[in-house]
């Protein structure tokens, strides 16, 4: 398959005008013995490309083309290439595009802390060039970062599994959620829509924790078993005291969770992961006496592994998060951009109909 030698996609020049993104054309990077060519077909919109267009995580080297939530099909394979992978195949890519896959965190499915990791958009190799996402008519990535798509999943509302629906299963998973659990997912927002999914898939009992009452009737549709609104239930932590034994917080900012009444609502042993990615300038202040038998940390993305094992259970259980689509072009971008400003969306964004706007 012909395809160009520069791909184009809509990107942000400047920060301050992130909500007028351009068409550009881009040079790939040097195409190696392990990389894979997709042609992108849709790709989700996740918070992240919101912080980053904005400047809200710094300044970083320009064009920035968005989107790390990537589903399209392979056309083209490097010659070393192992996993697989070939021409025709349907995949997904989420937010890392590389690791060194020698190191220790890698070899133990931990690519996602590896030290020489590059995020799939805005982020250096070493050679140094930067990343670009799947904003895109097409990306290159490394075979290990292009997942095979079940066939009975659909694409648009497959997109946001890659980086939204991985970065709380992870966490999920690791953490032992499954039957005889009490999950909370506390944040009902873009991750916090399929967190509700997932762990009930995974058969626990799942708590949604929001500050109103707003988001009651849509958490209850997608399946939690208890609703629990903080800002309107003033005795919420004596009333579940000692009732949770896993909380993931995926909430875009930790500055409105009270930190200090949260641990009341864990068991003994518990664990509280966030997986918040706030502005960078955010600090968190905890009183340590408060997590006595409690523990809190925080959790990013997901492996190949987990990644897989996600697809597999979305496949099993028709698990398909609340999409709306939008039109790949500048203003399709700008309306994505501008409507997460004012959260007006339910519950993620997934940019298509590539084929009309971007070239072949």
């Amino acid at each position: 398959m012909s395809y160009p030698q520069e791909f184009q996609g809509i990107a942000i020049l400047d920060h301050k005008e992130y909500l007028h993104p351009k068409k550009v054309n881009f040079p790939p990077k040097v195409f190696g013995d392990h990389d894979v060519d997709i042609k992108v077909e849709c790709c989700g919109v996740c918070g992240s490309d919101h912080h980053f267009a904005k400047g809200n995580w710094g300044d970083v080297p320009k064009p920035l083309v968005c989107g790390h939530e990537i589903i399209g099909k392979v056309v083209k394979v490097g010659d070393n290439c192992e996993t697989g992978v070939k021409v025709g195949d349907r995949v997904g890519v989420g937010a890392e595009c590389f690791a060194c896959l020698k190191c220790d965190r890698c070899k133990s499915d931990n690519e996602q802390y590896c030290e020489h990791q590059v995020w799939t958009l805005s982020k250096a190799y070493e050679d140094g060039y930067v990343s670009k996402g799947g904003f895109a008519n097409y990306v290159r990535v490394h075979e290990h970062f292009a997942i095979p798509i079940p066939e009975n999943l659909d694409s648009v509302t497959s997109a946001p599994l890659m980086c939204g629906g991985i970065t709380v299963f992870s966490p999920l998973l690791r953490n032992g959620c499954g039957p005889g659990k009490k999950v909370g997912i506390m944040g009902i927002g873009g991750i916090g829509h399929m967190g509700i999914m997932l762990a009930k898939a995974m058969g626990a009992e799942v708590y949604a924790i929001s500050r109103s009452n707003a988001k009651k009737e849509d958490a209850l549709k997608l399946g939690a078993d208890h609703y629990i609104a903080t800002k309107e239930e003033a005795d919420w932590d004596t009333k579940y005291k000692d009732a949770l034994d896993l909380v993931v917080i995926c909430a875009g900012s930790l500055s409105d969770i009270d930190l200090e009444r949260l641990p009341t609502i864990m068991n003994i042993g518990g664990k509280i992961v966030s997986i918040a990615a706030p502005e960078a300038s955010e600090k968190i202040v905890l009183n340590p006496l408060g997590l006595l038998g409690v523990s809190i940390s925080n959790s990013v993305i997901g492996s190949r592994k987990e990644i897989i094992q996600l697809l597999k259970l979305a496949s099993e259980k028709n698990i398909k998060p609340w999409v709306e689509t939008l039109p790949i072009s500048e203003a399709g971008v700008a309306e994505a951009f501008g409507r997460m400003d004012t959260g007006d969306v339910k519950f993620r964004f997934t940019m298509v109909d590539y084929d009309k706007e971007l070239s072949n």
